[in-house]
């Protein structure tokens, strides 16, 4: 077995030359940190070619577990909310609920978070406690703020943080209702989507403090961005890129679908747009998603032909769209049209030039949360 500190350092080494660490403070802190630390209980593999997905334990005592735990990879700790890896001997096929996020993510997020000696973060999303680690040892214990909703997984954060000798603030709750107690923050970074960013962590931020989160939507397509918090409680700023993904906040996971409703009984004509061109495009989704907020794609059989369905629950709108020949046909129900408003929207982005993602702005008032790009 390799020792433990060689693999760090050769973690360091990846993660500076893949442009992800990219100053001495964080490079001291990674080499510093023992990733396998926070995964003494082990975590899940994909079992190839499993369909549905299934996954499997790897523990400790298993030749690879080491190794892989300085992998710059994404490790699965939890699995429908409750199963950790030493609950279980065999498969299971259900959706992961918690994870190690990858080293070269976590350093780049903290990277770009801007962090300066004296800041005081709040993280919200505490997980193994790997990134909390790291910032403990780049700004002190006194410093770091983390808050996770599932008290078991930050009990288990907690010894795995204790056992490495740091000792940060660490809150059970509803991360998106950020810790008012210790605010203000100068910093606050999100390991977990969020649909809209929320006023909280905006209250609790000083003015100039910046708010690092990843904007997801119920299409799966989310962009990171970095706002600055302004005197008059607002928050703006720009997507950073890199077709970020984490887990859903808990709170904005989607609905259950429930009972479809009669998706032959709508309005029809030929699609502009097809569904293959979001599938394909990240940031067409991406704008499709802010058309369409709300809405969750399926795929089901009807006569013969699979079809695509985009249903928002809340307000009952649906289009369903299928293909013929070389175009796409689609119809629409319920109180809005969806798909005239995904293709109104993605259109007028194309119209613009088809600017990146990194062009694009946020602004966050009490409000709203209003996303635009530059137009021609």
């Amino acid at each position: 077995m390799r020792d433990p500190e060689e693999l760090r350092w050769a973690l360091v080494g990846r993660l500076a030359g893949g442009g992800f660490l990219r100053t001495p403070s964080w490079r001291e802190a990674v080499a510093a940190v023992p990733r396998h630390e926070f995964l003494r209980g082990g975590f899940f593999e994909q079992v190839a070619g499993s369909a549905p997905t299934a996954w499997r334990p790897v523990m400790p005592e298993d030749d690879r577990w080491l190794e892989r735990c300085y992998a710059d990879d994404s490790l699965v700790t939890q699995i429908a909310g409750t199963v950790v890896p030493g609950d279980l001997r065999g498969e299971i096929m259900r959706a992961p609920t918690s994870s190690s996020t990858m080293p070269g993510l976590v350093v780049r997020m903290l990277e770009d978070l801007l962090v300066e000696d004296g800041h005081h973060v709040l993280e919200i999303g505490t997980g193994t406690g790997y990134s909390t680690a790291l910032m403990c040892h780049r700004l002190g214990d006194d410093l770091v703020t983390s808050v996770e909703v599932d008290g078991d997984v930050s009990g288990r954060a907690g010894a795995s943080l204790g056992a490495c000798g740091y000792m940060p603030e660490l809150v059970v709750g509803d991360g998106l209702a950020g810790h008012k107690d210790r605010a203000p923050y100068d910093r606050v970074i999100a390991t977990c989507g969020v649909l809209t960013v929320p006023g909280t962590w905006i209250d609790q931020t000083s003015p100039g403090g910046i708010v690092l989160a990843t904007v997801c939507g119920w299409l799966y397509s989310s962009e990171l961005a970095r706002l600055t918090v302004h005197g008059d409680g607002t928050a703006s700023g720009r997507f950073l890129g890199g077709q970020i993904s984490f887990m859903l906040a808990r709170p904005h996971l989607p609905p259950p679908l429930g009972l479809l409703p009669d998706l032959m009984d709508g309005e029809e004509r030929p699609a502009v747009l097809g569904p293959d061109e979001l599938a394909m495009d990240w940031t067409a989704r991406f704008v499709a998603q802010l058309a369409a907020p709300h809405a969750q794609q399926i795929s089901m059989t009807n006569d013969g032909r699979t079809e695509r369905v985009f249903i928002d629950v809340g307000s009952g709108a649906w289009a369903t769209l299928w293909r013929v020949g070389e175009h796409w046909m689609v119809r629409q129900g319920g109180p809005a049209r969806i798909w005239d408003e995904v293709e109104e929207r993605v259109g007028r982005w194309r119209a613009d030039g088809a600017p990146d993602v990194e062009r694009f702005e946020i602004r966050v008032t009490p409000d709203e949360q209003v996303i635009t790009w530059p137009s021609r």
